[in-house]
């Protein structure tokens, strides 16, 4: 660990991590954990903040949740951040099942950032706030498979307008684009305007495969992203990548926590992501290559990938100090886990 990391370390000794039970913010707390930090998980369920103490019974004394069940409202935060010295906050509404994106997607988005923030600067210990945001809030796809080459930085903002997101005609998934562009502006905003005391660090990473560590009742519970690529491995017909950016979780949960723990990473803004692309079909031939039992089951599609533009994920590396997955790791990795989970649950059927 670099010297700027360890003197951030002994004064930022306790971490809030919101969504601490989902996808990614169970990673950020065990790298937290194995990186010598005291960590209070906020979720909306205590029963799967217990489930995650008894699955590490070595972190018992570092590790404690609290149940936030409205993170749009601010009182109910004010007993999660106290004795905080730094917050990560993972927790953000997805989902593609709207009848309403305004009501549904955008206003909770942006009400749990102010709730957390404003929670952060009454606290008067929180001196970081790190917020994942999400390469949707960077891309504009109007520039996508057209001349020239370009790559994306963090000076990067999606184009879309708030009364564009918030169309009636407007689909769920642009509209998430724009609730995660509007809840991030409305952090960077509030920095700006209420010189609060502590500095903000946005990360904005792509799609995010990788094991899994949160708990999961079944196969049935996965993420979103870990679904697909279990649809694959099942032989459903494959999906065409949206973007052909990814990021390993165990890569962004260490991205976090150097985030957190980096003086030179406040006020900036990274786009955390490897210069390998990936498509579905990519993840079926690899799941070919190293599972018997994938072959003749696995669809195979030849897949465009998108060349035309990039990502400064490199930049990222080199600043926060992380080493990005391969695809084919991520892939094996999270597959022979499900694998298992499998056989665990038609065993558990008999």
């Amino acid at each position: 660990m670099e010297a700027n990391s360890v003197s951030l370390l002994y004064c930022r000794k306790y971490v809030l991590v919101t969504g601490a039970t989902g996808f990614i913010g169970a990673h950020v707390v065990d790298e937290l954990l194995r990186r010598g930090l005291k960590v209070r998980g906020a979720t909306r369920s205590l029963a799967k903040g217990d489930a995650m103490i008894k699955a590490r019974p070595q972190f018992a004394s570092s590790l404690d949740f609290v149940q936030i069940d409205d993170f749009e409202n601010p009182g109910r935060l004010d007993h999660a951040v106290k004795d905080i010295d730094a917050v990560v906050h993972v927790a953000s509404p997805l989902t593609y099942d709207t009848k309403d994106n305004e009501k549904e997607l955008i206003i909770p988005a942006i009400n749990g950032v102010k709730a957390v923030l404003e929670a952060a600067a009454a606290s008067g210990t929180v001196r970081r706030v790190v917020m994942t945001s999400s390469f949707a809030a960077v891309m504009d796809v109007d520039r996508h498979g057209v001349p020239p080459y370009f790559v994306y930085t963090g000076a990067d903002w999606n184009p879309l307008t708030y009364e564009e997101a918030t169309a009636a005609a407007t689909p769920a998934y642009l509209a998430y684009r724009g609730a995660k562009k509007f809840a991030e502006k409305a952090a960077w905003e509030f920095v700006a305007t209420r010189r609060p005391g502590f500095d903000l660090v946005a990360l904005c990473p792509s799609m995010t495969f990788g094991p899994v560590v949160h708990p999961v009742a079944g196969l049935g519970q996965l993420n979103e992203t870990n679904a697909m690529l279990w649809k694959v491995a099942r032989g459903e017909p494959l999906s065409a990548a949206r973007v052909p950016s990814w990021i390993d979780v165990r890569d962004l949960a260490a991205a976090h926590v150097e985030a957190v723990l980096r003086p030179g990473a406040g006020g900036r803004r990274f786009i955390p992501g490897g210069p390998e692309r990936f498509s579905y079909d990519m993840a079926a031939q690899i799941m070919e290559e190293e599972f018997a039992w994938a072959r003749g089951r696995v669809r195979r599609e030849r897949q465009a990938v998108d060349e035309s533009y990039g990502w400064d994920g490199e930049s990222t590396a080199r600043e926060l100090g992380i080493e990005y997955t391969s695809f084919r790791k991520s892939v094996v990795d999270l597959i022979s886990q499900l694998a298992r989970m499998q056989e665990e649950e038609e065993e558990a059927s008999k």
